[in-house]
């Protein structure tokens, strides 16, 4: 398949380079100079479309998915399929894949799950809106980049689902980290607190697979001196972007907006920038009541 892939950075050049590693003909654009194995570096988002069955984009927001759709959407052709596995505003993915539509393309948003290394190693999970039709064509090359694809619906439910995630997952982080916090306040050894927890009704992914506590659990960022995993700058976006679409859409979401509060105070107000999002735990180790 002829694939065109619009933003090459850390996890869009692994994914690019996995389709082209499977026998796909890849070429690439980025806006910065990138070299990027198996990918033909393209001179314009345009030329990098031309041509191609399916056109991937991996951007940074929904601003800037738009005018890279401006660029490219008149330079595909009909019956091609615009996939979009950026993390963006639910807005911006359906004004995205309506301009797709009306331009007789086949449009998708399916943002991933898994970071850095599910899209080096070929892992990532994609929640996917868009039609049947065009899910279908996209299967392989989610197969190659992805150990699972989920169908969530129409255009904009793969990035609702997304946000809907992760507002469950920085939510469930911060209360496992007071409740380390607690424990050591209250002089209950960590190990006995993760062993209790992580096979009673406390048990959650963060507890269980994520622990932020070093020395506790399998291996984590928190093990590692929380390089990230996944940073807490990028657990705020999604958190700004559920809080943004719960506004739009009239949803009462208290404790989203007060984890949306937490991490922005965390990140851009402390010294979480640059760090995994389970580094809440030192946060609040150094933190009283008041």
């Amino acid at each position: 398949m002829k694939i065109g892939f619009i933003g090459l950075g850390n996890m869009g050049g692994p994914m690019a380079t996995n389709l082209a590693k499977a026998g796909h003909e890849v070429t690439g654009f980025d806006m910065v100079d990138v070299a990027v194995e198996g990918v033909t570096i393209a001179k314009s988002a345009e030329e990098a479309a031309a041509g191609a069955e399916v056109v991937i984009t991996m951007l940074p927001n929904g601003q800037i998915l738009r005018t890279v759709a401006d660029q490219i959407v008149p330079a595909m052709a009909s019956g091609s399929v615009l996939l979009d596995c950026s993390t963006v505003d639910v807005d911006s993915a359906r004004a995205v894949a309506d301009q797709a539509m009306a331009a007789g393309l086949l449009a998708l948003d399916a943002p991933v799950s898994g970071g850095i290394g599910g899209a080096q190693g070929g892992t990532l999970t994609f929640m996917v809106g868009g039609s049947e039709d065009a899910f279908a064509k996209a299967k392989p090359l989610f197969d190659i980049m992805g150990q699972k694809a989920v169908h969530c619906g129409p255009s904009g439910n793969g990035q609702a689902a997304k946000i809907c995630n992760n507002m469950i997952l920085g939510v469930t982080m911060i209360a496992t980290c007071e409740a380390f916090a607690l424990a050591d306040k209250l002089g209950l050894d960590r190990q006995a607190m993760f062993d209790v927890v992580s096979t009673s009704s406390g048990y959650s992914w963060t507890m269980n697979a994520y622990c932020p506590a070093p020395g506790v659990g399998p291996q984590s960022p928190a093990d590692n001196g929380y390089k990230p995993g996944f940073a807490a700058d990028l657990m705020l976006k999604d958190l700004r972007l559920s809080q943004q679409a719960a506004e739009a859409a009239d949803a009462d979401t208290p404790m989203g907006q007060a984890a949306a509060a937490l991490y922005a105070q965390f990140v851009e107000g402390e010294d979480g920038a640059g760090k995994d999002f389970s580094a809440m735990l030192p946060r609040f180790e150094k933190r009283g009541r008041g």
